[in-house]
């Protein structure tokens, strides 16, 4: 089966420099022409969907309306593909976050460190994903022919690029951009894949003047 994995369109958050977290932060209108933008563009630069599945957050909710639409179908929300909660650290800007006591600044160093009030570690992340890509093998061998979108978040991508390649513990110092799509070839939890990258919309046109 296809499996898409999509990053939410730009964000309230996202244009405050603020760590959304689950913080339940709508997408601003330059968010939401993006996704209508890369919905209209999907079929033809990447291929047909047979389905979508979001995050139960607003920003994801909102980017994956408009390939709703496009499919007929409505959005399955999951929750095991929600953000990571960031307890006490979550809704602080960055420039706010850099001097917190008890926030660990260094990406690599993220793999244990529980954030403070309730947060959640990148082992915790990783650990709640796993069912998903189980269910995902279950659905694949019901029909392979699914190609499903999956609308998910910055740090909670980094674990998945990061399990689908076989990594873990270690995972990607990026992070993806608003919009940016990752493409797999699914079939079995254990296996390791490599991901093809789509950029549409804005994340297109950033790349051309990269």
């Amino acid at each position: 089966m296809k499996l898409y994995f999509m990053r939410h369109g730009e964000s309230e958050a996202n244009s405050l420099d603020i760590l959304a977290s689950r913080k339940d932060f709508a997408l601003t209108e330059r968010g939401k022409k993006d996704a209508e933008e890369i919905s209209r563009e999907f079929p033809d630069r990447v291929g047909p969907l047979t389905g979508i599945i979001s995050s139960p957050l607003k920003r994801a909710r909102q980017t994956a309306e408009p390939f709703c639409r496009l499919t007929r179908r409505e959005a399955e929300i999951i929750e095991a593909v929600t953000e990571q909660e960031l307890g006490d650290f979550a809704g602080m800007t960055y420039a706010e976050i850099e001097n917190a006591p008890g926030y660990e600044t260094d990406r690599t160093k993220r793999w244990e460190w529980v954030p403070r009030g309730g947060g959640e570690s990148y082992a915790m992340i990783a650990e709640r994903i796993k069912p998903f890509f189980k269910d995902m093998e279950e659905r694949n061998l019901k029909d392979s022919s699914q190609a499903l979108l999956v609308v998910t978040h910055a740090v909670t991508l980094r674990l998945i690029r990061a399990f689908l390649e076989k990594t873990l513990p270690h995972y990607p110092r990026e992070i993806a951009h608003n919009g940016e799509i990752w493409e797999v070839d699914y079939d079995k939890a254990e296996s390791r894949y490599d991901l093809k990258i789509h950029l549409l919309g804005e994340a297109a046109r950033r790349n051309s003047r990269a």
